[in-house]
C-alpha cells in the first residue's frame, strides 16, 4: 500500500506518522536504505505539517483583521494568563 501524500493528510495524521518514524529511527534497528527512506518521508511530513501550521496562522490573522473591534497582537507562548 502506497503512503498517503502528506498534503492530503490531516495535520494530526501527519504528526502521528512522523512520531512513529522518529521512534523507528531512534531504535537503530533499520538497514541504512530503510532508515534513509524513513528519514526522507519524515522530512516531507515535517515540511507539510509546517505548511499547514503557517496556513492556519494566516487564517487566524485574517479572521482577527476582519473584526474591527479586536486588536491584532503577537502570540507569546510564554505569557502568563
Amino acid at each position: 500500500m502506497a503512503a498517503k501524500k502528506p498534503s492530503n493528510m490531516t495535520f494530526e495524521a501527519a504528526l502521528n506518522e512522523l512520531d512513529t518514524l522518529v521512534n523507528q529511527l531512534e531504535g537503530g534497528d533499520l538497514a541504512l536504505e530503510d532508515a534513509l527512506q524513513k528519514f526522507e518521508r519524515g522530512v516531507t511530513l515535517a515540511r507539510a505539517g509546517q505548511q499547514k501550521l503557517t496556513q492556519a496562522e494566516q487564517r487566524v490573522e485574517i479572521l482577527l483583521q476582519a473584526d474591527d473591534e479586536s486588536a491584532l497582537t503577537t502570540f507569546d507562548a510564554n505569557q502568563d494568563d
